[in-house]
Formats: structure tokens, C-alpha cells, sequence
């Protein structure tokens, strides 16, 4: 039997080991011991708390699980909403917003002090009086103005952007780098002592310099001119050096010229220098972007042109409803106090004196609602003092001056189609997109080559002990070496790299393609859409013309009827309800003709737009603004370093981008001829007459002869107390 080893704890232990091994098992209990106390009376402390703090001990020791619901600190602090801080001195609120009073309800028009103004003044403050170029949908209230919102600067913006020509051009910018370092080692080696006179520690002081120019060009050609200077001292075996430190450097001149692929100026021109496939970031696609941004912005400043328009129009109209309506509760007035009055002798009727009240109430109705409504006076002046620049209320009125036109006008059919698919921004927006898709293409074929460089270096060297100065002794200076040109190297070669397969840009060209036919595709649609809309706008000219005389006519009409059912009706041969029916009518058939006629208006400038001669319709210029301080002066002492080429059809030149500078707002003659007469609005009432025929050149319109028939007239409205 084997004997059975004894465990450790069985071991005989002496005396001094025994009783540090008791020690240490009754410091074990006492710490047990004190942990049940502090567990015990935590438990009872809890216990007794629950009701009043519903154990804060334990929530305070006792970690959160996943399934805690209390609320953290942090759970509302990261997305909560707090107030921008922005510099209050450069952001001040506007003016216009402080001066804003009580806006106008119910007041009396005739009570107000009024500012005339014409349409043309209307379109100037529109384009002047604020960098942001407004929107009739922003004065609804729909929302504020966000980022997107057109202005004057953004043109400016992107000519300034990394897309900008500047951006472009910096690309052929000459490059200057310079590097200076100072370096101190101390390496081990791994040797005993010193072997054949090299120490068994390398140690050196030293120093690095390098600078170097580079450039450029359009043709693809670099040029580099370099200088590095070496300063070298450490503790070598001098052996046969001359020595102990010295200064080593080179000047040298380098020319790379590819040869195929990243060659000529038609591809860094469009494609910028060292290029990736499919990206184009050179100078004439910065141009065409410029452009396209100039047409953006020409775009917004016709919306802003239009929807002024509209605006006016909008409160011409206003006037005349609101008008209309005043004079149709004048006359239900009458109508009421008559039949009033035959009630109380007991002549009359009291259902007849009922729906004559009845009436009034109506018309009191319009007359309200087209002073306060939506689309009334009061609503039609702000949105037109929103897209001029005023103050939304300043206890004045704004009081049209320009008369609404309502001769036939006839366009000449083909001169007018010609221009809109001339001249219309969003063409001409589009051939820029097709030119850039072009030149995309363009360099996306040229592309398709193997990288082959022609490289050439020349390189003088020099060594001395200084760098500079020292004696007349052989190497004894850097520069003095250097500037001897007994050391000289060159080299020259070419250098070439190609992706096997070409695939990226193979990938280019196909993706150039189908670029170059959809937008291809959208001109297309839109000189299509474009001869539509043109269509469009000249059969609704023709319509609201036709619709303008056939309320007029309809106008007279109800007219005579009133004032012959007024006679019957007081002379009492003919019952009220009659003369109520006629009354409404007259409101009906006034209302539309005043929104006829300015309909009309609208149409005239509907066709403008869509021939693109609506800025030349109303007098707008666009042009660049003040230049900075000192832009005019450089511009004249860089121009006189430039002169025009004497032979220019001698020059080979890639193909421009642009055929020319075109002027939106150039008057255009689009000869037409005026069939019919002005429209016969003369009436009984002998008021002066509201019908200006257009005499402006810029419209491209045969003014008519001027007639002297009148329209209904717009008078002031006056005050009316109810019975």
C-alpha cells in the first residue's frame, strides 16, 4: 500500500505559524461579521423608509437594470430647443418688421391718405429695395423664407465657390513648397568598442532644405524648379574624407509634357490638370456653371417681375369689386328705405320689405368681405407691399395708377415662336447643360489614352565644408561649386502607365453618352413644351379678350335693366323681386369684368413670359454690380498687357462655349397688326376714360389710335349707415 501524502493544511505547523494563521482567521470573521451588520441594517432602515422615501439607499447603491424607468438628467438635454446667438450688430432686426402698426379691417378707403403708384415703380421697388428676390407664394404666409430662397448674392456665390471659374483657374496657379529640418542621431551599434576606427555608437547632426517651384500649364506641361541643400556632421571613421562636415546640394530644372492621355488644351481646359476619369472640374465647365447661375438668377428676377404684375392687377381688381359692390348696396339702400317707407303708410308689403332688407345685408356682406377678406382690398395691398418692399401697415393705402389695357392686341405668330425658342431663360438654361454635356464627352474620349510622359531633368551639384564664404580652397563652398557648374547630370526618358482594360474610362465615355442624350432629350421636350405654352398663352389673350367684351356687353345690359325695372318698380307696376334679381346682376356681371379685363392684362404678360421678352416689357436691365475697391484699376493694368489678335482666323482655338453675349433684356420687334376695334365702353355716367392703348416699343405691339370711349368708372367709396 502506497502511503497516503498528507494536504497541506495537515502539515505540522509550528508555533509562530499558528498563531499568525488564527489571527488572520478571526480578522475574517470580524469583517464578515461587520458586512451582516451593515447588509441588517440597511434592510431595516429600508424597511421603515419605504412608505416616506421609497428606499433612497438602495436606489442610491443598488446600479439601475435594462428595465429602470426613471427619468435620467440627460434625457431631455441633448435635443432640446434653444435660441440661436448670433452677432446682434450684424443682424439687426429689420426696420420694416419694427414699424409694422395695427393692420387695416374695416376702415374706410376714402379715409386714408394714399400713395399713387404706377406698375413701373411698382416693379423698381420689387427689384430694389431688398437683396431676395420674393415670391406671391411666400406673401400668402405659407412659410417663412428659408435657405433656398433666390437673392442677388448668389450668383456672386458660386463664381466664388469651388466651382467657380477662379477655382478652376487656381489649378494652373505656380506651386511654391519649402521644407527646412534639423536632425540629431544617436544610434547603437553592435559591436565591442571601437572596430577599425568606428565607434560603437553612431552619432550625427544634420539638417535638410528643400524648396521647389512648380507650374502648370494648359497644355498638360509641368514645369519644376527645385533646390535642396544637405548639411551633414557625425562621427564616422574619417578614413579618406576631407571633411569632418559638409554641405551637399543640387539645383535642377524638370519638364514633364504627356504626351497622350492629360495633352492639350481642349482636355485640361475641360477636364482640369491630372484629372480623374469622370470627373470634370476645368475652366470651361466652371464657366458654363457660372452661367447656368446667371441664368437661375435671371429666372428669379422674372418670377419677381410676374408675380408683382400679378399682384398689381390683383389690387386694380380689388378696387373695382370692392367698388362695385358699395354702389350695389347704395342701391339696395334705396331700394330698402322705399319699400320701407310704402310698409309704414300700409302701401306695401312686408315680405317685399323683408327681401329688400335681406338684400342690403347681402351686399353690406360683399362690401365687407371685399375690404377685409381673403383676396380683398386690405389682403391684396399687402401681399403687393410684400413683393415691393414696404411696410406691411403704415396707415397709408396704395392707390394704382396704371390703367389696365383693352384693345385687341395680335402678335406676329412666327417672330414670336422664334424668340421663345430663342430667347426663354429655360432654354437657354438647358443648351448650357447640353454645351457642358459636350465637353464631358469630349474629354472623356480623350481620356481614353495610356498616361505617356516625356520627362526631362537637368541638375547641377555641389559639396563644400561651408555653405557659405570660407576659404579659396577646392570644395570649400557649397554655392561657390554650384555656381562653377563643374558638376552636371541630366536625364531624360519617357514614362508609361496605363490601367490594363481602360474600364474606368470606358465607363466615362458610355456614362458622357447617355448624359449628352438625355439632356439632348430635355432641350428637345422643353422647345416642344415651349411652343405649347407660347400657343397656350396666345389663344388665352385671344379668349380673355373675347370674354372682357362679352361682359362688357353683358354689363351695359343689366344696367338698362335696373334702370328700367327701377321706373316700373316705382311706379308700381312691377313687383320688387324683379328689381332685386336685376340688382344682383349687375353685381355678377361687373365683377367679371373687371376681373376680365385685368385677366387680360395678365394674359399680355402670360405671352411676354413665354416668348421671353417679359423683361424688356417692362423696362428691367440686369447688369453687374459696383466692383470692390481697386478691381477697376487692376482690370486696366492687366489689359494692358493684353492686345487682340491681329490675324484671328489664323489662330487654331478650341471651339468657344458661348457664341457670343446675349442681352435678355434687348427689345425685340415682333411685328403684328390690330384687328377689330377698342372695346365700347362708353357709358351714361360720363366718366373719364381708363383705356390706355400700349404706344412702348418694347412690347413688340401696334399701338392703336387712342379712343376716347370710356370704361365704367372707379370712384371713391364712400361711407353708407344702415337705416
Amino acid at each position: 500500500m502506497r502511503p497516503i501524502k498528507p494536504k497541506q493544511n495537515d502539515l505540522p505547523l509550528s508555533e509562530g505559524q499558528d498563531q499568525r494563521c488564527v489571527e488572520s482567521r478571526l480578522r475574517r470573521e470580524r469583517r464578515a461579521l461587520r458586512r451582516r451588520r451593515w447588509i441588517l441594517q440597511t434592510l431595516i432602515l429600508c424597511t421603515a423608509t419605504t412608505p416616506f422615501s421609497g428606499c433612497g439607499l438602495v436606489s442610491k447603491f443598488v446600479p439601475p437594470s435594462k428595465h429602470d424607468t426613471r427619468a435620467s438628467y440627460h434625457d431631455n438635454y441633448g435635443l432640446r430647443i434653444e435660441y440661436p446667438e448670433v452677432a446682434e450688430c450684424e443682424t439687426p432686426t429689420s426696420l420694416k418688421a419694427e414699424q409694422t402698426i395695427q393692420p387695416l379691417s374695416f376702415e374706410d378707403p376714402a379715409d386714408l391718405p394714399a400713395v399713387d403708384l404706377a406698375l413701373q415703380e411698382a416693379i423698381n421697388y420689387g427689384l430694389t429695395n431688398s437683396p431676395i428676390l420674393r415670391t406671391i407664394g411666400a406673401a400668402s404666409g405659407a412659410q417663412l423664407v428659408n435657405v433656398g430662397t433666390p437673392t442677388v448674392y448668389d450668383p456672386g456665390i458660386i463664381a466664388s465657390s469651388n466651382g467657380g471659374t477662379e477655382a478652376a483657374l487656381a489649378a494652373f496657379d505656380a506651386q511654391y513648397q519649402q521644407q527646412l529640418f534639423w536632425l540629431n542621431a544617436d544610434v547603437p551599434a553592435n559591436q565591442i568598442g571601437d572596430v577599425f576606427g568606428q565607434p560603437n555608437a553612431f552619432q550625427s547632426k544634420s539638417a535638410v532644405f528643400n524648396a521647389g517651384l512648380s507650374k502648370t500649364t494648359a497644355t498638360g506641361a509641368s514645369f519644376a524648379l527645385r533646390h535642396v541643400v544637405n548639411y551633414d556632421r557625425n562621427n564616422r571613421f574619417q578614413g579618406f574624407r576631407a571633411f569632418s562636415s559638409t554641405f551637399t546640394g543640387w539645383l535642377e530644372a524638370e519638364w514633364r509634357q504627356p504626351l497622350l492621355q492629360g495633352s492639350g488644351t481642349t482636355y485640361n481646359l475641360i477636364a482640369g490638370p491630372n484629372a480623374v476619369p469622370g470627373q470634370y472640374n476645368g475652366v470651361w465647365i466652371a464657366r458654363i456653371n457660372e452661367d447656368v447661375s446667371l441664368a437661375d438668377f435671371e429666372n428669379s428676377v422674372i418670377q419677381l417681375v410676374s408675380d408683382v404684375e400679378t399682384a398689381y392687377w390683383d389690387l386694380v381688381t380689388a378696387y373695382r369689386v370692392l367698388d362695385t359692390a358699395v354702389k350695389a348696396r347704395e342701391a339696395a339702400l334705396q331700394t330698402w328705405q322705399i319699400q320701407k317707407a310704402r310698409l309704414d303708410v300700409g302701401s306695401g308689403r312686408a315680405d317685399d320689405e323683408a327681401q329688400a332688407r335681406s338684400q342690403y345685408y347681402q351686399f353690406d356682406f360683399q362690401v365687407k368681405d371685399s375690404l377685409a377678406g381673403i383676396n380683398g382690398l386690405y389682403d391684396a395691398e399687402q401681399r403687393l407691399r410684400y413683393l415691393i418692399g414696404f411696410v406691411a401697415t403704415d396707415g397709408r393705402l396704395i392707390r394704382p395708377t396704371t390703367d389696365p389695357t383693352d384693345v385687341r392686341v395680335v402678335f406676329d405668330w412666327e417672330s414670336a415662336l422664334s424668340q421663345a425658342l430663342e430667347r426663354r431663360v429655360e432654354i437657354r438654361r438647358l443648351r448650357l447643360a447640353v454645351r457642358r454635356r459636350e465637353l464631358e464627352l469630349m474629354a472623356a474620349r480623350l481620356n481614353y489614352r495610356p498616361r505617356l510622359d516625356w520627362l526631362s531633368q537637368y541638375r547641377y551639384r555641389g559639396l563644400g565644408n561651408h555653405l557659405i564664404g570660407g576659404g579659396d580652397g577646392n570644395l570649400d563652398n557649397l554655392y561657390a561649386e554650384l555656381s562653377n557648374g563643374d558638376f552636371q547630370e541630366w536625364q531624360t526618358g519617357i514614362e508609361l502607365t496605363f490601367p490594363v482594360g481602360f474600364r474606368a474610362a470606358g465607363v466615362a465615355i458610355a456614362n458622357a453618352r447617355l448624359n449628352v442624350r438625355r439632356d439632348r432629350a430635355l432641350l428637345a421636350e422643353s422647345e416642344y413644351l415651349a411652343s405649347h405654352d407660347l400657343s397656350r398663352a396666345a389663344r388665352e389673350i385671344e379668349k380673355t379678350h373675347e370674354l372682357m367684351e362679352t361682359n362688357y356687353n353683358r354689363l351695359i345690359s343689366d344696367l338698362n335693366q335696373v334702370d328700367v325695372l327701377r321706373i316700373r318698380y316705382e311706379q308700381g307696376s312691377d313687383s320688387i323681386n324683379f328689381l332685386l334679381q336685376a340688382q344682383r346682376q349687375v353685381v355678377g356681371s361687373a365683377t367679371d369684368f373687371y376681373r376680365s379685363l385685368s385677366n387680360y392684362n395678365l394674359a399680355i404678360r402670360d405671352f411676354h413670359r413665354e416668348k421671353g421678352s417679359l423683361l424688356a416689357y417692362n423696362h428691367v436691365q440686369l447688369g453687374e454690380g459696383p466692383w470692390a475697391s481697386g478691381a477697376e484699376y487692376d482690370a486696366y493694368q492687366t489689359g494692358r498687357f493684353l492686345h487682340p489678335r491681329l490675324q484671328p482666323d489664323q489662330v487654331l482655338a478650341p471651339r468657344p462655349i458661348t457664341s457670343g453675349p446675349f442681352d435678355p433684356s434687348a427689345v425685340q420687334d415682333t411685328s403684328g397688326v390690330i384687328r377689330g376695334d377698342a372695346v365700347d365702353s362708353s357709358d351714361d355716367s360720363g366718366a373719364d376714360s381708363v383705356m390706355v392703348p400700349l404706344q412702348d416699343d418694347a412690347s413688340g405691339l401696334i399701338a392703336p389710335e387712342q379712343t376716347t370711349e370710356p370704361v365704367p368708372p372707379a370712384p371713391n367709396i364712400p361711407n353708407v349707415d344702415t337705416p
